[in-house]
């Protein structure tokens, strides 16, 4: 598009993103058919960037703008075994953020020349992680899918290259967000100038970004985390992320796609009020900017990759979906078959082939939103107890033989959940959660004007499978209220005599994932 001006504007131009999705589909095509053709084209481009930047002197000390080619790189090391690609991966990390400023000084010697006017990337380096070099970052600030993609990238390189001070920077990215700038539905980025996060528990629900990609992106981050050292409190924000924002973001059908995914909309309010301009209140067929449809699409057809791992004689099981796999421990084969019906009921069987008895463990994450585990090994009660527990999983350890089962049963209590008290936007409300779904009224079961309905501390809630709504879904459903305006307000907007008048009312509430595929209408999560 601009012939002489290659590797000139990597602030801005994306010219190494887009390398590494290039780089992650060669990778994904040799592993699923074995066939190399793109994999030959992606190692000549990754050649080509190798001898274009590095620390040696006639190259340059440069990073893109927008990171993705630091995860890319590690997956071609994996399967090139060519040291080279780890390397340039950990160079690319290593440079972000030092000094003088790469994108300053780049920007200098194009004649200060920008390529988006409307956002400052050359001068406000949060925006893209390069404030500060990695390792001294502590907080998760600026755009959201950058900053994700730069922690699964810092904790691949870890993995690989055993940098305790990257591991550590990467654990204080990852605590950062899920403990003060995440959503409940396990979205990240909360506005939508700069696509980014702001501040400490600053979590709007009506404005709120949470780009499908950067829900993505921290799945990618857990994986790598959960990979480096298996402790469930990864893996429950993996599903979290799974089953709520990254289902949220395509149609029950398929086809429409969201890019925003917020937590509360009032259809007519769009388009009258700016602040709500990247809010839709239906799926899209597709957008100018088409990030999230191909990746909700790749991410659910790699999302094998994502329910186990192994460490030393451990299998692990982070997410109970229904499949096949295989291993091979020391001179036994092992395919493992789960069967699940653990989204609505809690439950997983599973059931091992090998050609030989082998001895390992099989650690069982115990969700962390049940309050009971019973596990079954060849339809005997496994006891769980202290000594077989160990961060979130349960560990059964035993010489397994061919045709052996575990079945897991969790139970599925309603959950009523609170966000933290300097949550400002959901102080006072309660949003409800049952196994790993987070629960949304819609205008289409509860007529409009759903800020005015309001659920009782003490009432009960109750959960039923409706076959045919929305595909079959776990419905909830309890008795609320819903506040009325008298006859006195006509032409009134405020009042000293008001009375607060409410009336019964059935509140039903559906998986926040299916929202939106009725029509356009209300919808929220947070209730009061």
């Amino acid at each position: 598009k601009e012939p002489g001006a290659r590797w000139t504007n990597l602030c801005e131009c994306h010219e190494l993103y887009c390398a590494g999705h290039l780089i992650e589909a060669a990778v994904a095509y040799y592993r699923a058919t074995g066939k190399s053709k793109l994999l030959d084209v992606a190692c000549k481009f990754a050649d080509h960037i190798d001898s274009v930047f590095g620390p040696e002197p006639e190259k340059l000390k440069g990073y893109d703008g927008h990171q993705e080619i630091e995860l890319a790189l590690v997956k071609l090391y994996h399967v090139t075994n060519n040291a080279k690609y780890l390397r340039l991966s950990r160079f690319f990390l290593d440079e972000r953020g030092q000094t003088p400023h790469f994108f300053l000084e780049e920007w200098k010697k194009r004649g200060r020349t920008v390529h988006f006017p409307d956002l400052t990337m050359i001068h406000d380096h949060a925006y893209n992680q390069s404030h500060l070099p990695v390792r001294q970052q502590e907080q998760a600030v600026g755009h959201a899918v950058r900053l994700v993609y730069m922690g699964a990238g810092m904790a691949d390189v870890a993995a690989e290259t055993g940098d305790a001070a990257l591991l550590e920077a990467s654990r204080k990215l990852w605590r950062n967000i899920v403990s003060r700038r995440m959503y409940i539905t396990g979205g990240i980025g909360s506005q939508s100038y700069g696509e980014s996060f702001t501040f400490d528990y600053d979590l709007p629900n009506d404005t709120a970004y949470s780009e499908s990609c950067a829900a993505i992106g921290l799945i990618f981050f857990a994986q790598r985390m959960l990979c480096i050292e298996p402790k469930s409190e990864y893996a429950d924000v993996m599903e979290r992320a799974l089953y709520n924002t990254v289902l949220s973001g395509i149609s029950l059908d398929g086809k429409r796609f969201f890019y925003v995914n917020p937590l509360e909309v009032y259809p007519n309010a769009i388009g009258k009020n700016a602040i709500y301009n990247h809010v839709k209140p239906e799926r899209q067929g597709w957008f100018g900017c088409a990030c999230c449809p191909p990746n909700i699409v790749r991410l659910l057809a790699s999302l094998g990759q994502y329910v186990y791992s192994t460490k030393g004689d451990t299998i692990y099981c982070h997410l109970y979906i229904g499949g096949q796999t295989e291993w091979n421990f020391g001179n036994a084969t092992i395919r493992l078959r789960q069967n699940s019906d653990y989204t609505w009921n809690g439950k997983s069987r599973f059931v091992f082939t090998m050609d030989r008895p082998a001895d390992y463990t099989l650690a069982l994450r115990i969700p962390d939103w049940t309050n009971q585990a019973e596990i079954w090994v060849n339809g005997a009660p496994y006891e769980l107890s202290a000594k077989n527990l160990a961060d979130g999983y349960a560990l059964v350890k035993r010489t397994w033989q061919p045709g052996d089962t575990v079945d897991v049963a969790f139970s599925m209590p309603v959950l009523r959940m609170k966000g933290h008290p300097h949550i400002r936007q959901t102080a006072g409300k309660t949003a409800l959660q049952r196994g790993p779904f987070v629960y949304c009224m819609e205008e289409a079961d509860n007529g409009e004007n759903l800020h005015r309905i309001i659920l009782p501390p003490d009432g009960e809630v109750r959960a039923a499978f409706d076959k045919e709504l929305l595909g079959g879904v776990q419905v909830l459903t309890a008795q609320g209220k819903r506040f009325e305006a008298d006859g006195q307000w006509r032409e009134k907007l405020y009042r000293s005599d008001a009375a607060e008048k409410t009336v019964p009312v059935k509140i039903k509430l559906i998986p926040y994932f299916a929202w939106a595929n009725r029509g356009v209408g209300e919808m929220r999560v947070w209730i009061s």
